[in-house]
C-alpha cells in the first residue's frame, strides 16, 4: 500500500482557495453544472451526453436554459466547450481504463459531477471525494432532482483539516492495491502547485494500472497579447468569486515531472488539439477560444 502523503489535500487552505467557502456551495461547481446542462440543450451535435445535467441543477435554472440563449456570448460558448470537452476526455479515458480491467473510479472534487448516476459499467465502483458540506449540498440537489443514488457509488467526505485523501478513500472502502482511474476536473488551477504535484505523486505511488485525467492552466507569460487579455478577464472573475487561480504549468515541464513520478504514458492536449478532436467541422462553430487551458491524462 502506498504511503499516506501528509501534504495531499491537508488543511483548510485547500478548500478556501479552490472549490468552496466554509459551509457554502462552490460557485465554480454551480457554474460548471450550468454549463454542462447548457451544452445538452443549446449545442447540436453534443460532444458529451449527460441526461442528468438538467436534473441536478435548480429547476428555475433548467427552465431558463431551456427557454432562452440571450446570454450566450462568445466567451461563454468557449468555456462551455471546454467544460464539455474535459468531461468527454476524462470519460473516454475511463472507458479505456475499464477495458484494461480497472474497476475503481475516483472523482476528486466531485462537485455536481453526474457520472455516478449514469454509470454504464455495472462492475465499476465510483468514489466521490469532496468536503462534507459540499456533499451535503449535492445530496439536496440529487433529492430535489429525483436522482437515485446507485449502489455503485460511495461518497468519500473528507475534512481536509484533519484527514488526508488517502484517509478518506480508505474509510470509504477504496482498495489502493487494485487499479483505479482518477478524474480531477476544474480543480487544479485553484490549488497551490505543491498540492497538485503531491497529489499526482501519491496517485503514481499506488502502482501500475493507475491513471488520472485533469485539466490545467498555462502560465500567463507564455501567452500572446490577446490571450493575456482573455486570461486577465477570467482570472479577475474567479478572484472576485473568492476562488482565484493559484497554479500554472508549462506543458513540457509538467510532462517531465509526471515521468519522474513514474507515469509511463501521458496525453496532453492543447486547445487547438481539443478543437480538432471534438469540434471539427461543426455548423454551429462551437469551439474553444484561446490557449489558456489544456487536458492531460497520465497513466502508469
Amino acid at each position: 500500500m502506498a504511503a499516506d502523503p501528509m501534504v495531499v489535500f491537508r488543511g483548510r487552505q485547500f478548500w478556501l482557495n479552490s472549490l468552496m467557502l466554509q459551509d457554502q456551495p462552490s460557485r465554480t461547481a454551480q457554474r460548471v453544472a450550468q454549463r454542462r446542462a447548457a451544452h445538452q440543450v443549446w449545442d447540436n451535435p453534443r460532444i458529451f451526453d449527460d441526461p442528468i445535467a438538467l436534473k441536478i441543477i435548480p429547476r428555475d435554472m433548467a427552465a431558463e436554459l431551456s427557454g432562452s440563449r440571450a446570454s450566450d456570448s462568445a466567451p461563454a460558448r468557449s468555456l462551455r466547450a471546454f467544460v464539455a470537452a474535459r468531461s468527454r476526455f476524462a470519460e473516454d479515458h475511463l472507458g479505456e481504463a475499464w477495458s484494461r480491467g480497472v474497476r475503481q473510479y475516483v472523482v476528486l472534487g466531485a462537485g455536481l459531477d453526474t457520472f455516478a448516476y449514469r454509470n454504464p459499467y455495472a462492475d465499476l465502483q465510483v468514489f466521490e471525494v469532496d468536503f462534507p458540506a459540499t456533499q451535503a449540498w449535492k445530496r439536496k440537489c440529487l433529492e430535489a432532482g429525483g436522482i437515485a443514488i446507485p449502489q455503485t457509488l460511495t461518497f468519500a467526505p473528507v475534512d481536509f483539516e484533519t484527514h488526508t485523501l488517502a484517509d478518506g478513500l480508505a474509510s470509504a472502502g477504496f482498495k489502493p492495491d487494485d487499479p483505479a482511474f482518477f478524474s480531477w476536473l476544474g480543480v487544479v488551477p485553484y490549488l497551490a502547485e505543491q498540492t497538485v504535484l503531491e497529489t499526482l505523486r501519491w496517485i503514481a505511488s499506488l502502482g501500475p494500472k493507475h491513471g488520472v485525467a485533469f485539466d490545467y492552466a498555462v502560465p500567463r507569460a507564455s501567452l500572446d497579447f490577446f490571450n493575456r487579455l482573455a486570461f486577465d478577464a477570467i482570472a479577475a472573475r474567479v478572484a472576485r468569486a473568492g476562488e482565484p487561480f493559484l497554479s500554472f504549468f508549462d506543458p513540457p515541464t509538467l510532462s517531465g515531472k509526471l515521468r519522474q513520478m513514474g507515469f509511463t504514458q501521458h496525453e496532453d492536449l492543447s486547445s487547438a488539439e481539443i478543437n480538432g478532436r471534438y469540434f471539427n467541422g461543426r455548423a454551429d462553430k462551437l469551439h474553444i477560444r484561446g490557449k489558456l487551458g489544456r487536458l492531460m491524462c497520465a497513466q502508469r
